[in-house]
């Protein structure tokens, strides 16, 4: 399958993300000549066990994972259970039957979602990140895909070109913030060089990651300001 960086928008200190700054990013895209091909959408699930006997410790449960389904993949769904370094695909069902076994509960559920465009060789992909809950603003990502190429390695010289040209049709518009790449280790969870949809969910964890630390920063921010008020 075709190459896939996932980023996120990574917010200048002190300021904070927005529905303007997105539709500058998407105003952005269409300015290099980005052609809309239609809308996108992917999930996020940070799951929990549900422990109904404390005591009983024979049963050894997975702490948490995440639970990643991809619009590109409608039947499949992935998991990432990040402390054994795995991720495993399941057929999409597999989240019917979670439910019904009630061993575990989401608790907390993300929605990556927004259009996709057509640049040459490459597809870009908008968006925004919202609770599944409360429909609330939580960070802005793009995926980066360029078709021709499958290989991770061979991939890297043209994906920071068009990477970096990106950067500077954006810098133009003097926005709070810039988007951000921090590449998995993907030998870690075992995977080879060439792309599938379990390097996907991996990159996808570590926006998570990132989302969390920006909010956690945010949050610290807006602390120390009321103190000194």
């Amino acid at each position: 399958m075709p190459i896939k960086w996932v980023l996120h928008w990574q917010p200048n200190a002190g300021a904070s993300v927005n529905t303007q700054i997105l539709t500058e990013v998407s105003q952005c895209v269409e300015g290099i000549n980005g052609v809309k091909e239609g809308r996108w959408k992917s999930t996020i699930s940070f799951y929990k066990p549900i422990v109904r006997d404390a005591t009983n410790t024979s049963l050894e449960f997975a702490r948490d994972f995440l639970g990643i389904s991809l619009q590109e993949h409608p039947g499949k769904y992935y998991f990432v259970l990040r402390a054994q370094r795995m991720i495993v695909e399941a057929e999409s069902s597999i989240q019917t039957i979670m439910e019904k076994l009630q061993s575990y509960k989401t608790r907390v559920a993300l929605n990556f979602e927004g259009v996709q465009y057509q640049v040459g060789d490459f597809q870009l992909r908008v968006g925004k990140v919202i609770t599944v809950q409360h429909d609330s603003l939580r960070g802005i990502v793009m995926e980066m895909e360029y078709l021709p190429i499958s290989s991770w390695e061979k991939s890297h010289k043209i994906m920071g070109e068009f990477f970096d040209i990106w950067q500077e049709a954006l810098s133009k518009r003097s926005l709070p913030g810039h988007f951000v790449h921090i590449e998995p280790n993907f030998r870690e969870y075992g995977l080879s060089d060439e792309y599938s949809p379990q390097h996907t969910a991996a990159q996808y964890t570590g926006i998570m990651a990132q989302l969390i630390a920006t909010a956690h920063s945010a949050q610290a921010a807006q602390a120390a300001h009321a103190v000194r008020q």
